[in-house]
C-alpha cells in the first residue's frame, strides 16, 4: 500500500467516536466493500470527485473549463464519470464548492499539528484521537508514525477497523500505540458476509478471537459493535449469532449501532445511486422499537449493551 494514503478529512469536536471529545482521522480506501457503507467515499483508495446538487448555484465556469466536456446538466447526475479525467479544473473553477475533490494527500506531521490543536479539549474531556475510514490498517506504517507521535503526547488514542488486517503486522506497528479499538462484526454468515461485504470473514473472526485473548491478558480493550442494517444485518439469525460468537469469547460488553440512511446521499454525490424509492427500508430511519428488539436479542445471551 501506499507510504501516504488519500485522506478524506479530520473531523474535530466528536463525541460518537469514543471517550470524550475527539479528533477522528478519516483515511480513503477499504479492503470491504460494504453495500451499506456509511462512507462511500472511503471504500476507494483513489482519489474522487463529487457534486452536490443542493449546493450548485448554477455557474456556468465549470463547465466551459473541463476540457473532456464531461459537465452537462443534461447529464443524469451533471458529471459524464466516463469522460472525466479527473483534472480536477472544475473543482478549482466552482464557486459554491458543489464540486469537491475526495481525497487529499497529506503527510504525517501534518496530520499529527493539526491534531495537537485541539489537545487542550483531549485532556480536559478524557478525549483523544480516533483513526477511521475507510481503513486504516491499510496503511499501517503510516498510521504507525502516526500513532507514536500522538503518544509521546500523551494522547488516547482509538482504532475503528473492520479487522481485515495481518495480525502479526497489525501487532508490531499499530497494537503497542492503541488505547482502545473498535471492531466491527456485521455478518456471521461467511456466505452472506462476501455477498454484502464483498470478503471473507474468516481473518476477521480469527483476529477478534486473537485480540480479546490479549485483551483478557490485560491488553487493549476491544469494544464489538455491529451496525444494524434493515434486511442484511438486523435479522435475529445474525444477531443471535453474533452474540453466540462473543458469548465463546468471553465477551461481555458490545455495541449496537442504530442504522442511519444518509449514506444514500452520499453515493449519489459520487454518482451512485443504490436505491431511488424513497420509501425503502434502506432510506428510513431505524425506528427505536426496532433498536429495542435487537438490543433484547444480546441481553437475552448476557451481553451489556455499550
Amino acid at each position: 500500500m501506499s507510504a501516504a494514503p488519500l485522506l478524506l478529512e479530520i473531523k474535530g469536536n466528536a463525541l460518537d467516536d469514543g471517550p470524550g471529545i475527539r479528533s477522528v482521522v478519516f483515511f480513503k480506501g477499504c479492503l470491504l466493500s460494504c453495500s451499506w457503507c456509511h462512507n462511500p467515499e472511503s471504500i476507494p483508495k483513489e482519489v474522487e470527485i463529487s457534486y452536490d446538487k443542493s449546493q450548485c448555484v448554477g455557474a456556468q465556469e465549470c463547465i466551459q473549463v473541463c476540457p473532456e466536456d464531461a459537465l452537462s446538466k443534461s447529464n443524469l447526475q451533471f458529471i459524464d464519470r466516463d469522460k472525466c479525467t479527473l483534472c480536477f479544473k472544475c473543482v478549482d473553477t466552482c464557486p459554491s464548492t458543489a464540486l469537491a475533490r475526495v481525497g487529499e494527500e497529506t503527510s504525517v506531521d501534518a496530520i499529527f499539528d493539526k491534531l495537537m490543536k485541539y489537545k487542550p479539549f483531549y485532556d480536559t474531556s478524557g478525549g483523544g484521537v480516533t483513526l477511521s475510514g475507510g481503513e486504516p490498517t491499510m496503511h499501517m506504517e503510516f498510521v504507525s508514525k502516526l500513532l507514536q507521535k500522538l503518544k509521546t503526547q500523551g494522547v488516547h488514542t482509538l482504532l475503528q477497523t473492520c479487522g481485515l488486517f495481518p495480525y502479526d503486522k497489525f501487532m508490531q506497528l499499530l497494537y503497542p500505540y492503541l488505547d482502545l479499538i473498535y471492531y466491527d462484526l456485521k455478518i456471521m454468515d461467511a456466505t452472506a458476509h462476501r455477498e454484502h461485504c464483498g470478503a471473507s470473514n474468516d481473518t476477521i473472526l480469527q483476529n477478534f478471537s486473537k485480540l480479546q485473548r490479549e485483551y483478557q491478558q490485560g491488553g487493549v480493550e476491544i469494544l464489538a459493535r455491529t451496525p444494524l442494517v434493515p434486511g442484511i444485518t438486523n435479522n435475529s439469525e445474525n444477531l443471535h449469532s453474533i452474540a453466540k460468537f462473543l458469548q465463546q469469547q468471553n465477551v461481555n460488553r458490545a455495541q449496537l449501532m442504530s442504522y442511519n440512511p444518509l449514506w444514500h446521499d452520499k453515493c449519489e454525490r459520487l454518482g451512485s445511486v443504490i436505491c431511488t424509492d424513497r420509501a425503502a427500508p434502506l432510506r428510513q430511519w431505524m425506528p427505536e422499537s426496532e433498536l429495542v428488539q435487537c438490543e433484547a436479542i444480546y441481553r437475552a445471551h448476557g451481553l451489556e449493551l455499550a
